[in-house]
């Protein structure tokens, strides 16, 4: 029987407030120590349209939370550069999930890194008509991953290389 393959390629987006927080290094620590190997990089500072077709033609957050939700987080994602990563691993999309927590950080789970670097409430962000600063971005399905890399990034702007940890966990 044929074994499915379980190593996967993700898109995290180190958004603006976790660059102007000077907190990348530290969280990219953490995906480093689990074993996911970073294949991608960048800094970019994307225009309306780019995140237009991250956030709705890919993620169709209209659909999903409307479009005062959707028009607060461009204006947020506006205010300054993006850290692009892509990360490769064994069931790497789920994995950055668990680890980056649930996507308001005042429901995030203590151990994530939107539960220990952030804290604010939907209803705050809301009723200050501001985006949530979470931190960060990460795909939501291997589908996702697949489309958003593909708008993030060119093909000769992924790496493919071993590391030490690939010999332990394939």
């Amino acid at each position: 029987m044929a074994q499915a393959n379980h190593v996967e390629k993700t898109l995290v987006l180190f958004k603006p407030d976790a660059v102007q927080r000077g907190i990348v290094g530290e969280i990219l620590t953490r995906f480093e120590r689990v074993g996911l190997k970073i294949v991608g990089t960048k800094m970019i500072f994307p225009d309306r349209d780019h995140y237009y077709a991250h956030y709705e033609s890919i993620g169709k957050m209209v659909t999903r939370r409307g479009d005062g939700a959707f028009q607060v987080t461009l204006d947020f994602m506006g205010q300054g550069p993006v850290i692009a990563m892509v990360f490769e691993g064994v069931e790497a999309v789920g994995l950055v999930r668990k680890m980056v927590g649930g996507t308001e950080p005042k429901s995030a789970d203590p151990g994530t890194i939107r539960g220990d670097f952030s804290h604010m409430s939907f209803e705050y962000a809301d009723g200050k008509k501001k985006g949530i600063p979470n931190l960060m971005h990460a795909s939501g399905d291997p589908e996702e991953a697949e489309q958003e890399i593909a708008h993030w990034f060119s093909d000769d702007e992924i790496y493919s290389y071993e590391i030490a940890h690939e010999r332990f966990l394939r």
